[in-house]
């Protein structure tokens, strides 16, 4: 898994302190000290991202923000702040998932359009999350090797009777057929 990133906004000090710091911490750092620089800044290529600043420079309008405003601050204090906040980030992220026409949340397992929710295994939500992922159909030995963590020892009928039973459920509780489509390929979402 790819490590989150702070991008600091003018505080060079904190930047060179927990640069030198970095294999210590569980997030990369980056220095920016151009308000444009930041915002021109390709935030995708972070992979996970907070911006990390002081209440005079804050970047209005940035989602994922983190707004230091009490100076000094001790940087046991002010790593735990930044760990917080991209917890709560990562649980933001993985509680509205798109898929089609629905919504998944991975804390939850569950998942939902306009009108109804529905509980979901978590094996149900990995193999939805994979086919979503996936460019093409999926057969079963994909299935059982990617959501499984299985080589052809597993019974080909385990990942059968996974998806009849989703594909029932989805049938069921939002009356959607086509949920999963089924193909000499493979499985698709």
């Amino acid at each position: 898994m790819n490590k989150q990133s702070v991008l600091i906004f003018k505080l060079p000090e904190l930047f060179k302190i927990l640069n030198e710091l970095k294999e210590y911490i569980d997030f990369n750092v980056y220095n920016f000290t151009e308000k444009q620089e930041l915002l021109n800044s390709n935030k995708n290529k972070y992979e996970n991202y907070l911006v990390l600043t002081d209440e005079k420079n804050q970047v209005h309008n940035e989602k994922f923000q983190l707004i230091l405003n009490k100076f000094p601050d001790s940087f046991h204090s002010i790593i735990e702040k930044i760990n917080v906040s991209l917890l709560k980030q990562k649980y933001s992220e993985q509680s509205d998932i798109i898929v089609g026409k629905y919504s998944i949340d991975i804390n939850s397992r569950s998942i939902k359009n306009a009108n109804e929710t529905l509980k979901l295994t978590q094996r149900e939500v990995q193999i939805i999350l994979f086919l979503k992922e996936s460019k093409s159909p999926q057969n079963i030995e994909n299935l059982q090797k990617k959501v499984w963590g299985h080589n052809s020892i597993l019974e080909t009928h385990t990942v059968e009777t996974h998806i009849y039973r989703l594909r029932k459920k989805i049938l069921e509780k939002f009356e959607d057929k086509t949920f999963i489509n089924s193909t000499k390929k493979g499985y698709t979402i």
